[in-house]
């Protein structure tokens, strides 16, 4: 295998010249348009660093998966999932964050880069009530950068190509997938519970 190790290999290949327009398209707010864009997105991956490592983490809500509190601030609430609270741990102690949201139907995703704090204000918490139920947290991000990806990778992968859709029984289910990593574990009765358990505990 040859490995690039120096930033000037790379640059022989690719050359150290972007396009005007990957170079005009980052500003360091919200324009209208791009606003447009993140409000219609339902999901987002969070991207977290600390000194363990790194973690990314998809996001999901009704509507809009972040709420737009101005042009340099966007609060994303946390919901239930599994309690490991990777993010927020980064976050308390590391606050860079990087954001890609997807939007169903679009080949751009738009992407913030920016510095985050986890809040427990009263007041933010009950502003996202959902079926009478709050977050227990929601990460505040100032925003550094923010951007939309070129269309490629997206329009590469087809990803909104129904044609494209594997049904889920050609997938493992998520039983057997911790089956893989423990080998005791009893993925019948966690198959079984998954669909009701989820519902239950959506927010």
């Amino acid at each position: 295998m040859t490995i690039l190790t120096h930033v000037e290999q790379l640059e022989a290949i690719y050359g150290t010249s972007p396009s005007e327009a990957a170079i005009a398209k980052v500003t360091s707010r919200l324009t209208p348009e791009y606003r447009q864009m993140i409000e219609a997105s339902p999901f987002v991956a969070l991207a977290t660093v600390a000194a363990e490592g790194l973690d990314c983490s998809p996001r999901g809500d009704l509507g809009g998966v972040v709420r737009i509190e101005d042009d340099k601030t966007v609060a994303l609430p946390d919901w239930r999932g599994n309690n490991r609270i990777d993010s927020l741990r980064n976050i308390v102690r590391d606050p860079r964050v990087a954001l890609m949201f997807l939007i169903p139907g679009s080949s751009s995703v738009m992407r913030i880069n920016g510095r985050a704090v986890v809040s427990v204000d009263p007041d933010l918490l009950n502003s996202f009530e959902m079926d009478g139920k709050h977050p227990r947290t929601v990460a505040v991000v100032t925003i550094d950068e923010v951007y939309f990806q070129c269309a490629r990778a997206v329009m590469r992968a087809e990803l909104w190509n129904p044609d494209r859709f594997l049904e889920p029984a050609q997938l493992p289910t998520p039983g057997m997938m911790l089956k893989s990593a423990k080998a005791d574990f009893d993925q019948v009765t966690y198959d079984k519970e998954w669909a009701a358990r989820a519902a239950a505990t959506m927010w």
